[in-house]
């Protein structure tokens, strides 16, 4: 383990995001010493009302711009020491209908803030990623020196970024970082993936539609957990590593769905199995040992996090509801329209 790094200033790119908002907490909440400036495109799933929690803290400042665009990158990492990057386009359904932007973001949009990092003397900067990069795992648990091997457009540009970070770090020296954390939840998280997609349908007494049987696997971490991984990791991580980020809370998607279902006192008739996406990866695990020797570990049970994140829902309509209008409208018709219309069987019992 490398001696710890202290920094004094963090630019968070994509900070009015689900995860990177909650970075941003966490970090004020926890390093009274530190400032950090939010830089943020405030596409749809950027909510500056993430960030209301923080709005008030003058050790906290925003800038509205895009990492794929350097003049606003070099001026928002302008007398900054550590930069931890969060801004991606995330959320596989909407790559296999545009997979362009993704590309734009995850892949470019590294080399901009890399390129920044390199000129700017920048003393620690952390790329956060995802365990899609290692697509399907059969068996046993990926490890951050197992293969990337994507298989939806928004992994691979995820894989494509990772890439991109470490050829900088042998060809510049740069001190850079990645972590691959695993299925996040928790509250401020957009209503497209999920959890919050399942919560608030359920709430509404709309129908849930859960792809083929439900049961893929996924590990899941509470956002608070993933954000103190972070920031373990970029105070004492050895930079040129990656680092996963496990919950070690697996499950299969449709026994989360039932038990929100279940918490909000719903019908489980509500659950809708539709047809499959492409490539949809079977099952993700991590082996967290890396990142645990750093002293990190998740401190909140996935049933106690489910739990709150259920009720975090249920009190914060007026968070939520108008998320719910016409972009999200019309990206939930063109998703889920047709594969409503074309339900599968219930599925399993």
């Amino acid at each position: 383990m490398s001696s710890e790094y202290c920094p004094r200033h963090i630019l968070v790119a994509g900070g009015a995001g689900f995860i990177g908002s909650a970075y941003v907490r966490y970090v004020l909440t926890h390093h009274l010493d530190v400032r950090v400036t939010v830089l943020d495109k405030l596409t749809y799933a950027g909510n500056l009302a993430n960030l209301d929690p923080v709005a008030h803290d003058e050790r906290y400042r925003f800038i509205r711009g895009d990492i794929a665009n350097r003049q606003d990158v070099d001026a928002a990492l302008d007398g900054c020491d550590a930069l931890v990057n969060f801004a991606a386009e995330t959320h596989v359904d909407r790559s296999i209908l545009d997979a362009g932007a993704f590309v734009t973001t995850d892949v470019y949009g590294s080399y901009v803030l890399l390129e920044a990092v390199r000129a700017h003397g920048t003393k620690r900067a952390l790329f956060v990623s995802t365990d899609e990069v290692y697509g399907h795992v059969e068996h046993g648990a990926s490890r951050e020196d197992d293969p990337m091997l994507p298989r939806s457009p928004y992994a691979a540009s995820k894989a494509g970024g990772e890439m991109l970070v470490r050829a900088y770090h042998i060809t510049y020296e740069l001190p850079v970082l990645v972590t691959r954390g695993s299925n996040t939840f928790g509250p401020y998280h957009y209503p497209e993936k999920l959890i919050p997609l399942m919560i608030t349908n359920a709430l509404d007494d709309l129908p849930l539609p859960v792809y083929g049987d439900g049961r893929q696997r996924r590990d899941w971490l509470y956002v608070d957990d993933h954000a103190s991984g972070i920031d373990a990791v970029l105070r004492r991580g050895t930079p040129g590593q990656a680092y996963n980020l496990g919950g070690g809370n697996e499950r299969e998607n449709i026994a989360v769905v039932r038990r929100i279902l279940s918490q909000l006192d719903k019908p489980h008739s509500l659950i809708r199995h539709v047809p499959d996406r492409p490539g949809h990866d079977r099952r993700y695990a991590l082996d967290s040992s890396k990142a645990r020797a750093l002293g990190w570990q998740p401190s909140h049970s996935f049933e106690q996090a489910l739990a709150a994140t259920v009720d975090w829902y249920r009190d914060h309509e007026d968070w939520w509801r108008p998320l719910k209008g016409g972009e999200f409208q019309r990206y939930y018709r063109e998703q889920y329209e047709g594969r409503l219309q074309a339900r599968q069987g219930d599925g399993p019992a």
